[in-house]
């Protein structure tokens, strides 16, 4: 049978043999490996061709080349991806802070369902009970095995005041569960502080933003306000946060050491490498650090903590990280059109690549609640009658547990209270030295 072969695919096929001629000239080691095959392009130009004329449904060349990419990039790797004109506006919001919809950070699972990485603090997701891991099946009477994650987002996203019922598998859960929410407006404060007690201070970073560096800065002088000028240790909470943007992570890096390596990124092309070091100044102030991770701590967060813990700089603490080591670059094709292709991979200061392995913490520690008793379950001589009174008037037999709001806290959060316990450990070994 002969093929008719249409103007619009004898143009693709000389601009992709054009494009493979240019990459193969621009980098001559490499001129064989990539001049892309004849045969393959002619293949490709036939499926187009068939596909334009005998689908079912006659399809216009826009649709068909937009598919032609989007398949292109998400056979690469999960992260690649085709950004429209929406995409590509909705990208450029995550990074800023105020977007419209659910507040999770999702990606394309192996099983061709998508994955929550984590739900982000304070939005619709995270008051819903949505967890990392969860594995979504379907967004309200869809299915989304097959879509991209661009597809997916799509889905989720709506006017706020809406609501959205996802299908959820959840490890340890016999049954898929149904969780409803309600759309909203993100609005997302990266870093938060807290006093935890006297002369402990939390710091919450729950995204990396283009702000996330100075205003964690701005919290530990604020901690240091409130506590009259010091800090004996600090907590900085990196669970659940899916990352963000890589320059912010290395801003908090620098804020925490005075010298040396932050991170380090490789790639295939010479610009897709690159160093990030410390500067001499030390806005922590040598303080004593833990770091919370867990399985929702991604990207931007394990370059934190593997920085922090080759510099032996403070403990990290929790569970395995969720394991992106992998670097995006956004490479614009028009005015409106644009792709997120996997660049580089990013290393440690001591040369450690995370992907598919996470970081793993100094102390293993997984969620639980501690319980405490109320009251005082045994007798001591204050509960004794007749017995004699402390010289220096203070009651023994009053009840000595006294739980306020913060402790309450700690009591929920099992990692915390075991980090906040270890920060004072730090502070009397220092003492002691």
């Amino acid at each position: 049978m002969k093929l008719i072969r249409s103007p619009w695919l004898t143009a693709l096929t000389a601009l992709i043999v054009g494009i493979s001629i240019g990459i193969a000239s621009s980098v001559q080691a490499e001129r064989n490996q990539t001049r892309l095959p004849v045969d393959d392009v002619r293949m490709l130009s036939q499926v187009l061709d068939r596909i334009k004329q005998a689908y079912v449904e006659e399809i216009d060349d826009s649709t068909l080349i937009e598919s032609a990419i989007e398949g292109m990039l998400s056979g690469l790797d999960p992260h690649s991806d085709y950004l429209t004109p929406e995409d590509f506006a909705d990208l450029r919001e995550s990074t800023s802070g105020e977007y419209g919809g659910l507040g999770i950070e999702i990606t394309l699972d192996e099983t061709g369902f998508i994955r929550v990485v984590a739900p982000i603090d304070d939005t619709p997701a995270f008051h819903a009970g949505m967890q990392s891991g969860d594995l979504i099946t379907q967004i309200d009477d869809t299915p989304v095995k097959g879509m991209t994650v661009n597809d997916a987002v799509a889905l989720m996203r709506g006017e706020p005041g809406s609501n959205i019922e996802l299908t959820v598998v959840r490890e340890g859960e016999n049954q898929p569960l149904r969780i409803e929410i309600t759309r909203d407006v993100i609005q997302i404060t990266s870093v938060r502080q807290r006093m935890l007690e006297d002369n402990f201070g939390y710091v919450r970073i729950s995204q990396f933003q283009e702000r996330t560096g100075r205003d964690f800065v701005d919290a530990m002088e604020t901690l240091r306000d409130e506590n009259g000028g010091a800090l004996d240790g600090m907590v900085l909470d990196l669970r659940n946060n899916p990352g963000g943007v890589l320059q912010a992570s290395v801003e908090v890096v620098d804020a925490l050491i005075s010298e040396g390596l932050i991170v380090y990124t490789e790639g295939r092309l010479p610009n897709s490498a690159s160093r990030f070091r410390a500067h001499a100044q030390d806005p922590s102030q040598g303080v004593n650090l833990v770091v919370l991770i867990n399985g929702g701590s991604a990207s931007a967060s394990e370059i934190v903590a593997g920085a922090i813990q080759d510099h032996h700089r403070g403990i990290i603490m929790g569970t395995r990280s969720f394991g992106k080591g992998s670097v995006q670059t956004i490479l614009p094709l028009d005015d409106s059109h644009a792709i997120k292709l996997t660049t580089a991979r990013y290393y440690t200061p001591s040369g450690r690549s995370i992907q598919a392995q996470g970081i793993v913490p100094d102390i293993e520690v997984r969620p639980g609640k501690l319980t405490q008793e109320n009251g005082n379950p045994y007798y001591t001589e204050a509960d004794l009658a007749g017995h004699l009174a402390n010289p220096d008037g203070e009651n023994g037999s009053e009840d000595r547990v006294d739980t306020d709001t913060s402790e309450s806290q700690l009591i929920d959060d099992y990692q915390l209270y075991q980090a906040l316990t270890v920060l004072k450990g730090m502070r009397f070994l220092n003492a002691a030295r």
